[in-house]
């Protein structure tokens, strides 16, 4: 994986624009997304086998060779081409989020804890847009491929947010972007959703908790080191 630097916070993120994010001081450091195949640099959720389609529960997860970026919660293709970037809480230590960058804007990825009956995702749905409308965006819901999508546009940035409830954990992918490449914005995240695999573990969470994220030994490697030249 390339080399990564931290680099200022953006003005308005999807975390930020409707997601249930906390507060605090972030680091986010960044690499080109095409290097070892560990990392999930280089993938292309476009390769899938026989046209299945995820997100996959781990149980499920298909020997399709596609790299992968581990999370431990979720492991993540990540297109060629693209960056990573990990949001840090500079207090606390622990990440915050994961993001993708693409020409069509930041990727976010993650993962919940969900009941078994499912159907986590219309209630979430339902409060997001009613919070981003709180924030003054322009909301408007449709079906997609796993049901309920919705759209959003706050000033200049537009966010396309999908959801899949799987077996005890409920995915959520958000793009957010520029307008101008909104037309082409929601199949980047769709590809992107579609190759991810869900790792829920055995353990009991309250429901809509994150599932805990764990960075890949080369990231958490060169972000101690940032950490370290600081001080």
């Amino acid at each position: 994986m390339g080399i990564f630097g931290r680099k200022r916070r953006q003005a308005q993120d999807p975390e930020e624009a409707g997601a249930e994010a906390g507060s605090g001081d972030e680091r986010v450091a960044t690499a080109d997304g095409a290097g070892d195949a560990d990392d999930g640099a280089g993938a292309s959720p476009a390769d899938r086998v026989d046209g299945a389609s995820g997100p996959y529960d781990e149980a499920d997860a298909p020997d399709d060779g596609v790299p992968r970026m581990d999370l431990g919660s979720v492991r993540v293709p990540v297109p060629d081409g693209s960056q990573v970037q990990v949001e840090m809480d500079q207090q606390g230590g622990n990440v915050r989020a994961v993001h993708i960058v693409v020409p069509q804007g930041q990727v976010t990825v993650s993962a919940y804890a969900a009941p078994r009956s499912g159907g986590q995702w219309r209630s979430v749905s339902d409060e997001l847009a009613e919070q981003l409308r709180g924030d003054g965006a322009k909301v408007s819901l449709g079906r997609g491929e796993w049901g309920m999508e919705l759209s959003a546009v706050i000033g200049e940035m537009a966010l396309r947010f999908i959801g899949v409830d799987g077996p005890r954990w409920m995915l959520r992918g958000v793009i957010a972007g520029p307008q101008t490449q909104a037309a082409e914005a929601p199949e980047v995240l769709r590809d992107i959703v579609r190759g991810t695999v869900v790792v829920r573990g055995d353990a009991p969470m309250p429901v809509r908790t994150p599932l805990p994220v764990r960075l890949p030994d080369q990231v958490a490697q060169h972000i101690a080191a940032q950490q370290s030249g600081q001080g």
